[in-house]
């Protein structure tokens, strides 16, 4: 049943913010001091996010001069999200699998740059390196999930200019609840759910909860399948009235047949001959391909009341991954006929991680002003080791070795004759990965009209990958140290309408050595935003509505030579508009806009070209309605998602755009009665065979799935 809630927490509100909702009620009662209106109890309007994403202090998203997208555990269980990356298909700025429907990795596109080192979970980076090395994240575990948009390096260190995606862990509750969940649907789903939490043998101090995950299925492809094992127990305890320390831990498995969902643009985007290639065509060795990912991760949130000023905040996770992979894959161009060559990648490896985020927050108060000081440390640790076998890598003395497999046919691939291939001795590789960051930041709130926001960071980043094999061995790294800031402003209106502009930096380390025989310099991210927000406060809703322009220094582009040149330079530039709220007290509304024209420099020769995968127009919207006035139980969703054209990589020899798609998804939901709820979920309703996108290859999107689930809540 659809609930009238906001799909977001609500924490305590600042005074500015309070003391615009007293005044706005009427002005009935006497405006105290900010001071003295700090310590009132909280009010809630239901319209105001929290987040501690964008400014790792709990702000109210209306005060955040920043973009920022939050998706409620809620709203994914209404829309039946079992991916990761489906998370932010109804939120603007986000291309969500735009190499289709992958069922061992989750990609995201932010503001038209790549999100690969862009994910976070509790305000700690997941590493996803080595190539294949992923942290991958479990809907099921988590309370909500925040999207930054644009660079943030400023309090994140090392991050992509597109913006960062921060997952918050399910957390113990005061109160004893619990959930279990079976769900069953085409393509052989199956889940089973637990998610229990409550007070430690009903004691006030100390509380848990343990949430478990069993999920098996096929993929997209013919012979593709995926198999998880999820748990992931907490503990909060009370140390005293002024300290909480919260342990959270989770342990993932994950094993199956890895989707090689790689075409040739001829018999997908452009006409063959021999007809369209089949979109669950498995052009991998579905009997050879195997993936086998263990991950466990364990850590603490340490929180201190120093006094009525200061407070003290500690994040600490250390985390290990194993994984095996073999995969077969094709290349992108068709061997006439009608066949394709195919290599292997071959990893083997683990990783350990260790990452530590220390904060001092000052809040003090005068008559006019509210200044919230942030002092923060960080460091992160990553030690990665694995094997090389792929048909086509770097060996130990520097040269490149590439090896075919095999050919199969495109229509009608004979996995019988293949035979595993010998790629010759492995490569090894030893990743050491460091950084270190301090960092400032100050939040003024002036008048209860204006806030102003203004911080800088210095990070000091090594890394090096040590690899050899018979043929020898060899180095890559980097050294730096990097000075990132940021700043902004926004206009608090007493109509809700809060209009801000603000600037922030990013940068990214890039291992190697450039054509002069220097290491190559950091990536160098920047943004100038402006956008309003729009919460009036008679009102159970917002919009938000952002101008970006994104730039990147140091791309590095090819120039003819060995290697490549840091001479490059990728923009973006965009719109974007994200609106929820209820339409009346039964029908909620969620809808999102984004226009993006993202560019890069490829070569010399080839300038200013369309990023590839990245839509011009992307658009969205999803409502619910809860018919429990006229039908006691009943509530239903419905939504639509449209893709724009997309361009394919400059000198791929594709010749033309990726069409356009409009996606058509809905849920109904019927509470039993108060522990059983019934619900279905159906995307792609129409069964919509597309391609999602092309770069040098070209991707099949998500086929229609239909998802029966049951719940029993206590």
């Amino acid at each position: 049943m659809l609930r009238k809630t906001m799909p977001f927490s609500v924490a305590p509100l600042p005074a500015a913010i309070r003391r615009s909702l007293v005044v706005s009620l009427g002005g009935m009662l006497s405006v105290a001091p900010l001071a003295a209106l700090a310590q009132e109890e909280t009010i809630n309007t239901g319209t105001t996010v929290v987040t501690a994403t964008a400014l790792k202090v709990d702000t109210p998203e209306v005060e955040t001069p920043r973009a920022i997208s939050t998706v409620s555990a809620e709203e994914l269980e209404t829309r039946g999200v079992n991916k990761y990356d489906e998370t932010f298909q109804y939120r603007s700025g986000v291309v969500s699998q735009p190499y289709g429907d992958d069922n061992n990795t989750d990609w995201f596109f932010l503001r038209g740059f790549s999100a690969e080192s862009a994910t976070y979970q509790d305000g700690l980076r997941l590493f996803r390196t080595g190539g294949y090395f992923w942290w991958m994240n479990e809907t099921f575990g988590v309370e909500r999930v925040d999207l930054l948009k644009g660079p943030a390096s400023i309090l994140y260190g090392e991050a992509p200019p597109g913006g960062v995606i921060n997952a918050i862990s399910k957390r113990p509750t005061s109160e004893p609840q619990g959930t279990l969940e079976i769900e069953a649907g085409n393509q052989q789903h199956r889940q089973v759910g637990i998610d229990v939490s409550g007070p430690v043998a009903e004691r006030d101090d100390m509380r848990y909860r343990m949430v478990g995950l069993y999920r098996d299925g096929e993929g997209e492809l013919n012979g593709s399948e995926k198999e998880r094992y999820y748990f992931a127990p907490s503990l909060e305890m009370d140390v005293s009235d002024d300290t909480t320390v919260t342990f959270l831990a989770s342990v993932q498995k994950d094993e199956g047949v890895p989707t090689t969902g790689f075409f040739p643009a001829l018999g997908t985007l452009n006409d063959s001959p021999f007809g369209q290639i089949d979109p669950e065509t498995n052009l991998g060795q579905p009997d050879y391909d195997r993936l086998d990912q263990r991950q466990v991760g364990i850590g603490y949130e340490l929180e201190h009341q120093i006094n009525d000023t200061w407070e003290f905040q500690q994040n600490a996770r250390y985390t290990h991954l194993d994984l095996e992979l073999r995969n077969v894959y094709p290349n992108s161009f068709v061997t006439p006929p009608r066949s394709i060559s195919r290599g292997v990648i071959d990893r083997d490896g683990e990783y350990d991680a260790f990452n530590i985020d220390n904060r001092l927050i000052a809040r003090t108060y005068t008559d006019n002003t509210e200044n919230t000081l942030l002092v923060g440390a960080g460091y992160q640790e990553l030690n990665l080791n694995y094997t090389n076998r792929d048909s086509f890598r770097t060996l130990g003395d520097g040269s490149t070795f590439f090896a075919n497999v095999d050919t199969v046919d495109l229509y009608n691939p004979d996995y019988a004759a293949f035979t595993a291939p010998d790629t010759g001795d492995p490569t090894q590789h030893d990743v050491d990965r460091r950084q270190f960051g301090i960092y400032v930041q100050d939040q003024l709130r002036v008048a209860d009209k204006w806030v102003f926001l203004a911080g800088a960071r210095y990070d000091s980043v090594d890394s090096s990958d040590d690899f050899s094999d018979a043929t020898g061995s060899s180095s890559q790294g980097y050294d730096d140290e990097q000075l990132s800031l940021t700043a902004g402003a926004m206009y608090l209106g007493d109509n809700g309408i809060s209009p801000y502009l603000s600037y922030s930096e990013s940068f990214t380390p890039v291992a190697g050595i450039g054509p002069d025989g220097a290491s190559y310099e950091p990536l160098e991210g920047s943004q100038l935003e402006a956008g309003v927000k729009i919460a009036p406060f008679d009102v159970d809703g917002y919009v938000t509505v952002a101008v970006f322009d994104v730039e990147e220094d140091n791309t590095l582009i090819s120039t003819g030579a060995p290697v490549q040149e840091q001479a490059g330079e990728r923009r973006s530039q965009g719109v974007e508009i994200e609106g929820v709220g209820y339409l009346t007290d039964d029908l909620q509304l969620t809808a999102a806009y984004t226009y993006t024209d993202a560019r890069y420099d490829v070569s010399d020769a080839q300038q200013d070209e369309r990023v590839p995968l990245v839509p011009f127009h992307m658009a969205s919207a999803w409502l619910d309605y809860d018919m429990s006035s006229s039908l006691p139980g009943l509530s239903v969703g419905a939504g639509v998602r449209y893709i724009g054209e997309t361009s394919p990589s400059p000198g791929s020899g594709i010749n033309r755009d990726v069409p356009s798609t409009t996606l058509y998804d809905a849920m109904a939901s019927y509470d039993i009665n108060d522990s059983w709820t019934a619900q279905v979920n159906v995307n792609n309703i129409t069964d919509e065979e597309y391609v999602s996108g092309c770069d040098f290859y070209c991707y099949y999107g998500a086929s229609r799935s239909v998802i029966g689930s049951v719940k029993y809540r206590w």
